[in-house]
């Protein structure tokens, strides 16, 4: 039998259709998406510009090969992008997947120390409870033993910090020395692999599936963007998950003002309508590649898939002609709040964080202790399958607190879910974590 991550659901429901917030199966049941699948279908499902802006793309052609043409859908998509990342962003580079624009990042990091002549940099540090993708490469990036194992042997060797969590802070630091002592340690790690060479730091502003949903505290970002200033290393956001829109900006980063050297973005980019992700690269680097290279070496046979681009062109316009990353900035503190409202009755509910309409649950044995709860109970999976049950569909995650503890669930749902929506969302997961917290 089929057995899903998320859920632990034997025999999966085959889905027939998608209108908007809802899920429709074979057998008549409508779900709810309260997470987006994976914080993905930022939308909703089957928006008819969407898939028309697809269609007529097919119509004239599918696909052309991005080293023989260029296409409207392509040229327009790339000016919206640099238009919303940062004054130093230069060249957009397109792929299939998040876990592949995060390996156009690390190639183009290595490639630009290159290309100034520095080809010992060859060393990335990343964080613990991280995620960055399936590669082999960007899975190396990933502070994620539950992932990880099966592939040990064969990963690049990187070197890990510690998360930047609040809730539960590295090396037990008060909540006003965090910040500095996370970026003593970048510091110190950069300085005993030598900083000659490190080529990059990659870093999630507000960690995904390996935490779920955990931001940077404030005044984080700052540091680590002026220590890697300082030892001249390329910071690297990935915003997979966090980015366009899902924080209310449309770079997550946006929040603390700063800009990243290489970002990469995927998930909410195409909303789901067509695999796409981007990997969007600084003026500095790119300029300095193909100056001294001709090319930034990456990319894939579908790189800049002109219908993946109609369908990145015509999510985005829709989300700026509808306003719905101003809706998520506004809603997102409601949502909470009604999050927090609604669960607070149950002492496990042990933090509750997130920007927008990326918002986290973790649950915990003991609220004082924040003590969580054994990894055989499986409880994250449990409230996930039991919200299935209800027609909700949300996401568990589970070892966000280490050696496969920690139970967190991820709620991400559509930037155009209504308040009524909103409200059935909020509802339906109380009513599941009681069923299973108070059977």
């Amino acid at each position: 039998m089929t057995r899903a991550i998320g859920f632990g659901i034997d025999k999966l429901p085959r889905i027939v259709g998608g209108d908007g917030s809802y899920l429709f199966d074979a057998d008549g049941r409508r779900y709810l998406d309260g997470s987006g699948g994976p914080a993905a279908f930022c939308i909703g499902h089957a928006n008819r510009e969407v898939n028309a802006a697809i269609a007529a793309q097919l119509e004239q052609v599918a696909c052309a090969y991005r080293y023989l043409f260029t296409t409207d859908a392509l040229e327009q998509l790339t000016q919206l992008i640099l238009s919303r990342t940062g004054g130093e962003s230069a060249k957009v580079l397109y792929c299939g997947s998040g876990s592949e624009a995060v390996e156009s990042a690390l190639k183009v990091t290595l490639q630009y120390w290159h290309a100034r002549g520095l080809p010992q940099k060859r060393r990335f540090i990343s964080r613990e409870r991280s995620y960055h993708g399936n590669t082999l490469g960007a899975l190396s990036m990933s502070g994620f033993p539950e992932r990880r194992t099966p592939f040990e042997g064969s990963l690049l060797d990187v070197s890990f910090v510690s998360a930047a969590n609040a809730y539960r802070p590295a090396f037990a630091a008060p909540p006003r020395e965090l910040v500095a002592v996370l970026a003593n340690e970048l510091e110190k790690r950069i300085q005993q692999i030598g900083p000659e060479r490190v080529a990059g730091f990659i870093f999630e502003p507000v960690v995904g599936a390996a935490g779920g949903v955990v931001p940077a505290p404030p005044g984080y970002v700052a540091a680590v963007r002026a220590i890697c200033d300082r030892y001249d290393v390329v910071l690297i956001a990935d915003e997979v998950m966090c980015g366009v829109g899902r924080c209310g900006t449309w770079r997550a980063l946006e929040h603390e003002g700063i800009e990243a050297d290489i970002t990469t973005f995927a998930k909410g980019l195409a909303g789901g309508y067509i695999p796409l992700g981007a990997t969007v690269v600084s003026r500095a680097i790119s300029e300095t590649i193909v100056a001294r290279e001709g090319a930034i070496m990456t990319g894939h046979t579908y790189s800049g898939h002109s219908a993946a681009c109609a369908a990145g062109l015509a999510v985005q316009r829709i989300i700026e002609r509808e306003k719905l990353r101003e809706r998520v900035a506004t809603a997102g503190p409601g949502l909470m709040s009604a999050l927090q409202e609604a669960l607070g009755q149950f002492e496990e509910v042990g933090d509750i964080r997130g920007r927008g309409f990326f918002l986290g649950i973790e649950f915990v044995r003991d609220r004082t202790t924040r003590e969580p709860f054994p990894a055989a109970r499986g409880l994250s999976h449990e409230i996930g399958r039991r919200a299935f049950e209800n027609g909700l569909i949300c996401y568990p995650c589970a070892g966000n607190v280490g050696a496969g503890t920690g139970d967190t669930i991820i709620i991400a749902p559509p930037f155009n879910a209504t308040d009524t929506e909103l409200a059935e969302l909020v509802d339906k997961l109380a009513m599941s974590v009681g069923q299973v917290l108070r059977p």
